[in-house]
């Protein structure tokens, strides 16, 4: 349900775009982007060791470093596109919830592999709508072509928070919307739930535990 290319370059989707507060102006979400993918790399090899050990203990980082800074709703309705209407309030939380988990674990599974790859970040632009910007950086490693992984924040009042990740000109939010619609097409939004629920069960097996819940 995810292009390969994806799933190879969560490593730097997740790792750029947190940190907490309220900022004053649209300069300061690179300066947010830059520091919390330092603080997230910082603290993955610091505890090299036992996440090699034991690859779950990845999950409560992302947790604690990254997640609160994501609205995963908002992912989650942009993903399903006008499907998110037809989902009663309690199947709208099941899917946040089942989406959120099918990202952390793609993300900690390709985090698992960062090798030092040098981030350069770019100039902020502004957004299409009110409070909203890009941040664009590119991901740079030797003898390779540079990665352009844009991310579109919001201020929601309380500070950044992203609700699309574009990568290569291919946003995130519509790389699974085509997948998802096809789902509910053919199994309808429990279908899609039940999907989800499995693509996070083999995420489990292939980061060597459960992880978060």
């Amino acid at each position: 349900m995810i292009q390969r290319r994806h799933v190879l370059l969560l490593a730097a989707l997740w790792a750029l775009v947190w940190g907490a507060g309220v900022f004053a102006s649209a300069d300061d979400a690179t300066a947010l982007v830059k520091r919390t993918s330092e603080r997230m790399l910082t603290t993955l090899e610091a505890r090299r060791a036992e996440v090699n050990k034991n690859p779950a203990i990845i999950f409560g980082m992302i947790d604690d470093i990254l997640a609160p800074h994501f609205d995963f709703e908002k992912i989650t309705q942009g993903a399903l596109g006008p499907h998110w209407r037809e989902a009663t309030p309690a199947q709208q939380q099941a899917l946040t919830n089942g989406f959120k988990q099918v990202l952390v674990r793609t993300y900690a599974r390709s985090l698992l592999n960062y090798s030092g790859q040098e981030i350069r970040y770019l100039p902020v632009k502004p957004g299409s709508r009110d409070n909203t910007v890009t941040v664009s950086t590119e991901v740079r490693a030797p003898g390779a072509t540079p990665i352009p992984i844009d991310y579109r924040m919001y201020d929601n009042g309380a500070g950044w928070k992203v609700y699309d990740v574009i990568v290569n000109n291919a946003s995130l939010v519509n790389n699974y919307r085509s997948s998802f619609s096809t789902e509910i097409r053919q199994k309808g939004i429990d279908g899609l739930i039940i999907k989800l629920g499995e693509m996070n069960r083999k995420g489990s097996d292939s980061t060597g535990g459960k992880g978060q819940g």
